[in-house]
C-alpha cells in the first residue's frame, strides 16, 4: 500500500540523482587541461552513484506514479537542477528564452499529470 513516503521518496531521490548526473555530464566543462579519457572515467564514476539513486527512485515511484509521470517529473527536475548548476557552478546567465523554454517543458509535465483530456 503506497504511503506519503512512497510519493515523496522518488522525488527526493531523483533530485539527488540529478545532482550527480549534472556533475557527471557538465562538471568537467571547468576542467580544460585533462585528457578526455580521464574526464570520461571520472564522469562514469560520478554517474555510478546517479544510477544507485535513479533506478530505486523509479522502482519505488512506480508504486504511486505511472511511467509517463515519472519521466515528466524527471525532466522538470533535470532542468531545475541544471539551471541552478549552470548559474552557481558554471557562472552562466539564465535568460528569458531559457525561462520560456523551461516553462513549456514544465507545462508539458503538467499535462502528463493532469490525466486524459476530454
Amino acid at each position: 500500500m503506497p504511503t506519503a513516503w512512497t510519493a515523496i521518496a522518488p522525488v527526493l531521490m531523483l533530485i539527488a540523482s540529478n545532482v550527480f548526473m549534472t556533475f557527471a555530464w557538465y562538471g568537467h566543462l571547468k576542467i580544460e587541461h585533462r585528457p578526455l579519457w580521464i574526464i570520461v572515467l571520472a564522469s562514469w564514476s560520478i554517474a555510478f552513484f546517479e544510477y544507485w539513486l535513479a533506478v530505486p527512485a523509479n522502482r519505488i515511484g512506480r508504486l504511486v506514479y505511472d511511467p509517463a509521470e515519472l519521466k515528466a517529473m524527471q525532466e522538470v527536475i533535470t532542468l531545475s537542477v541544471f539551471a541552478v548548476f549552470s548559474v552557481t557552478y558554471l557562472g552562466e546567465r539564465l535568460t528569458l528564452n531559457h525561462a520560456v523554454g523551461f516553462g513549456f517543458i514544465a507545462l508539458g509535465a503538467w499535462f502528463v499529470f493532469k490525466g486524459p483530456l476530454g
